[in-house]
């Protein structure tokens, strides 16, 4: 939650092409603590590791000896002396001139940094990456961080991150798909689902899943935003609790013109934020609305909680709907409100921001999320990811 809570205040604080051929990727995907990774193999032979995977960000990278300052991981850390693949990237290539911060000094060095506070700096290269499934794939020449010194409390889940944003620099547009997707799991469970790209995405939506609800899928409009391209945005109309439409102005998650204020769908964020005035008619609705008293001690890290007692299996709890353009998203209880019977505690999984909101992971638990960036389209559909 503190991650969380980080990355949204950072993301509000900031005012940032391969030509590498096309490739159907497929991907497993786990639940960590708080995101979620997907599977991935970089150079020759391959290594195995796994990676957050993270469309609020750009750069592909995972640690390499020798390390300066690494954090511990599970696998062994890639040994680029070792791979018959790797190559440093010249300061001259487009990837390096697509980076926010960059030197030039045996190559290309990077610095990025992300919404908590944590950072990865290295040098710029091109490797081989190879994705799992039912047939490998493997990706000459993708640019990838080839990380030295990598400080984040968040990171030693996995060997490091994979960025899905907008930008360049990011996987997604280095294999030059426009349509990927992804299931989550429940994040608090062991199983997996998959993430695609390329016609496997289009192929596998959910459309033709005997896992989905076909009749269910919601699909609304991906916006633009010039000063931060990287991101997707949504159109956020309004949101209903229980059975009330809240009187939220229709412009409040409209995109300002510095690109302060709109909503953003964040794999990498934990919870949902919401723009401060929206989350107190949000709160003072669910306050209301539900049988339980108060709890304001702060145990949970979270803006909103209830006293229950530590006996309850279940709990009748307002339904929530978040009104997009086009799409009326009903959420299932287990997406929005998160329970502790040991602690006798039931909390909103959401919070406030000031200024940008972000739709976060637990939001998207057990939903196919399908961008198609050749429409600029998002669509969820309830889906059984674990059934995948």
């Amino acid at each position: 939650m503190n991650r969380s809570k980080f990355r949204v205040q950072r993301m509000n604080a900031m005012v940032l092409a391969s030509d590498i051929g096309t490739y159907d990727v497929e991907s497993k995907v786990h639940p960590g603590n708080g995101e979620f990774l997907m599977n991935v193999a970089i150079g020759t032979p391959p290594n195995q590791f796994s990676a957050i995977m993270d469309t609020g960000s750009d750069l592909v990278w995972t640690q390499c000896k020798p390390c300066e300052e690494c954090f511990d991981q599970s696998t062994p850390i890639f040994d680029p002396s070792q791979s018959s693949t790797y190559s440093k990237m010249s300061c001259s290539n487009d990837l390096c001139q697509a980076l926010p911060s960059s030197t030039c000094q045996d190559g290309c060095q990077y610095m990025y940094t992300y919404g908590d506070y944590s950072s990865t700096q290295g040098i710029l290269a091109t490797e081989t990456f190879t994705f799992g499934g039912s047939d490998k794939v493997s990706v000459p020449n993708i640019g990838f961080g080839c990380g030295a010194d990598n400080e984040g409390n968040g990171f030693n889940q996995g060997a490091g991150l994979i960025g899905l944003g907008r930008g360049p620099l990011s996987l997604v547009s280095q294999l030059g798909e426009p349509k990927f997707s992804y299931c989550l799991t429940s994040i608090d469970g062991s199983k997996t689902s998959t993430l695609l790209m390329g016609s496997l995405a289009n192929a596998n939506s959910t459309l033709s899943s005997s896992n989905s609800k076909a009749n269910n899928v919601m699909t609304t409009p991906l916006l633009h935003n010039p000063s931060h391209p990287s991101f997707y945005y949504l159109n956020l109309e309004g949101i209903s609790v229980g059975s009330t439409r809240l009187p939220i102005k229709k412009d409040l998650f409209a995109l300002s013109e510095d690109g302060s204020v709109g909503m953003i769908i964040d794999s990498g964020t934990t919870i949902t934020y919401l723009e401060e005035s929206a989350f107190d008619q949000v709160k003072k609705a669910f306050t209301s609305q539900m049988n339980l008293p108060l709890d304001d001690s702060g145990s949970a890290g979270l803006d909103l909680c209830f006293k229950m007692a530590k006996d309850t299996k279940s709990m009748d709890v307002p339904k929530f709907v978040f009104h997009f353009k086009e799409a009326d998203l009903d959420l299932p209880s287990e997406n929005y409100m998160i329970g502790d019977s040991d602690m006798g505690i039931l909390c909103l999984a959401m919070g406030k921001s000031s200024g940008m909101s972000i739709f976060g992971n637990v939001q998207q638990q057990n939903m196919m999320v399908v961008h198609d960036l050749a429409k600029d389209t998002l669509s969820f559909v309830p889906t059984q990811c674990d059934a995948l």
